[in-house]
């Protein structure tokens, strides 16, 4: 028998979608376009008035703001991100080979406070349209949800989990960013939820750090789809890490938890075409007014089963053997 869902039927608040553009979200998303181009910024610009969906940024910004454990997980954020600061670069370069490197920043991990560490080339397809950088390497970072937090999506206390790990993301890039300055080789780091230069699920899908989701997020064998990111673009030689696969795409092919359990129904039972590239998509139109409208919402990496405490490793483990049994 089939779970009743008991955020449907989902009616979006007529004083946000007052705010609404006219110009849909997926269509700057480049939802059924053919051919490639960059990523477009839709939504967290740093200055809403440069985006259409601007004035619905501004109003998601009213939304709960002041109850105490909103208010708590800003001030935690803040002071995160008030604690570091980016150093002066060294004159000398320390020079080592690619994979010293990378176990010389596996080590720094705990000291700069995140949960995954990861290295790979970077592309310039996944900067947003009109972004620059002279680097060409990108570090990822990820940092894990607390899973007894976030099931309380979409309620306020998952709300402040997403803010406490954003600010988590921002202070460890940096952190990063600045061991690297303090060893002669520029850095810069690039946090969320601002849309900064980079699209960072591409890139943390070439750091290894998972496969993409039905639901649009990133699925790791460690911490299911429950983490956020931070990234650090640099020249440092660090040798890659490679990317990942263990079963994710198949699995989400045949599950309907995530798709289900969407209030809006904006998950998509199979893949779309966008930017020339057949993916899983949510639609970011009727994502939107739910998300705004519950502190971010969360429920689809929150009810996802690679999220679960533990059972992650396992289920790779267990579609790994499925696999090698069917050859």
């Amino acid at each position: 028998m089939a779970r009743t869902n008991p955020y449907r039927p989902f009616t979006p608040d007529p004083d946000q979608m007052a705010r609404a553009p006219a110009v849909s979200g997926n269509a700057i998303n480049g939802l059924g376009e053919t051919e490639f181009r960059r990523p477009r910024m839709v939504y967290w610009a740093p200055d809403p008035d440069d985006i259409p969906h601007g004035e619905m940024q501004r109003w998601f910004y009213t939304v709960d703001k002041s109850a105490p454990a909103m208010v708590a997980a800003q001030e935690d954020r803040a002071r995160r991100i008030a604690s570091v600061s980016l150093p002066e670069i060294a004159p000398e370069r320390v020079t080592r080979s690619p994979d010293a490197w990378l176990d010389a920043l596996q080590a720094f991990r705990a000291e700069a406070d995140v949960d995954m560490i990861g290295s790979a080339p970077l592309d310039l397809d996944w900067l947003y349209e009109g972004a620059e950088t002279g680097f060409s390497r990108v570090i990822m970072l990820g940092v894990q949800h607390d899973h007894a937090r976030i099931s309380h999506a979409p309620g306020i206390e998952a709300g402040a989990e997403v803010i406490t790990q954003y600010g988590r993301a921002m202070a460890g890039a940096v952190r990063v960013a600045g061991w690297l300055r303090r060893q002669g080789w520029d850095a810069e780091p690039q946090t969320g939820p601002m849309t900064g230069k980079l699209a960072m699920i591409p890139a943390a899908i070439a750091c290894g750090f998972g496969e993409l989701g039905k639901h649009g997020s990133l699925i790791n064998a460690e911490f299911g789809a429950s983490f956020r990111l931070a990234a650090v673009l640099t020249d440092a030689p660090i040798a890659d890490t490679p990317p990942r696969e263990f079963g994710v795409d198949a699995f989400c092919a045949s599950c309907r938890i995530c798709e289900d359990a969407c209030p809006p129904e904006a998950i998509s039972a199979g893949k779309r075409t966008v930017r020339g590239v057949r993916k899983w998509y949510v639609d970011f139109d009727r994502c939107l007014p739910f998300f705004n409208q519950t502190h971010g919402c969360a429920i689809c990496i929150a009810v996802c089963p690679w999220s679960r405490p533990g059972v992650g490793l396992n289920l790779a483990a267990k579609l790994k053997r499925r696999r090698k049994r069917l050859g």
